[in-house]
């Protein structure tokens, strides 16, 4: 069986994001980034569905050339082989998919895992327009999955409740909370990952669909305004929060 994960490299959710000088984007210096935690579910998933049915799981990650350190974090915890689509300038999510779903048809994998989205751009984007991209079926936000055979059960989240969905292979899966608990790679495979080849490939040239005006963060500044509980007060919350604080 042969399994695709796609991950990428995003900030910790720890580190203390500031806007770059150019206004667009976040100021990297003295961020520490990490493998996305949504993709660890994904590749979790991927290597038990190896260790069970045999094949070989194939990481990949669309990024500049520092993003490597999440593909040798994927091999230290299973991965057979990383592939890197090397792009040292800003993209979107349609450049990400068509990326992945360009390695993809080649390699005709018979399922491909992703998480339900990266916690730096939030857009859940991906893995529908690589569903799209290839064709093939989708379950997004998975939290219980079952195999039989050539087909898939995945159990998602929906809103107030839950979705079961029957998938034939190849199909996509983004992975929720909750699908299963990652395993951390041991000391041995780490250092073996460090010597593990990484296939590159230099992605083309590329013009955004999207393009960002500006990028700022979130005013702290607070009203400071106390009520009471009367229906008048009541009243008058529903209207701050209406026209003053423009929340809805």
């Amino acid at each position: 069986m042969n399994i695709l994960v796609a991950v990428s490299r995003v900030p910790d959710t720890t580190t203390k994001i500031l806007v770059g000088s150019d206004g667009k984007f976040i100021d990297t210096n003295n961020v520490k980034f990490i493998l996305n935690p949504y993709d660890e579910y994904a590749l979790e998933e991927a290597i038990r569905l190896k260790e069970k049915n045999g094949g070989k799981v194939i990481a990949i990650t669309v990024g500049p050339a520092t993003a490597q350190d999440i593909l040798r974090n994927a091999l230290a915890v299973g991965a057979d082989e990383a592939v890197h689509i090397k792009s040292e300038q800003n993209f979107d999510s349609f450049f990400v998919a068509s990326q992945i779903a360009e390695y993809a048809s080649k390699m005709k994998p018979d399922i491909i895992f992703m998480g339900k989205q990266s916690i730096d751009f939030d857009s859940l984007q991906v893995p529908s327009i690589l569903s799209d991209i290839l064709d093939l079926p989708l379950a997004t936000i998975v939290t219980k999955l079952n195999y039989e055979g050539n087909m898939v059960k995945a159990e998602r989240e929906i809103e107030g409740g839950k979705e079961v969905l029957s998938l034939q292979m190849p199909c996509i899966i983004s992975a929720q909370k909750g699908l299963n608990e990652p395993r951390y790679p041991k000391l041995p495979d780490i250092m073996k990952a460090k010597k593990k080849p990484i296939e590159e490939i230099d992605a083309p040239n590329y013009e955004n669909n999207i393009e960002i005006i500006g990028m700022e963060l979130p005013s702290r500044s607070r009203l400071n305004k106390i009520v009471g509980d009367t229906d008048e007060d009541i009243k008058e919350i529903v209207r701050m929060l209406h026209e003053d604080a423009k929340i809805f």
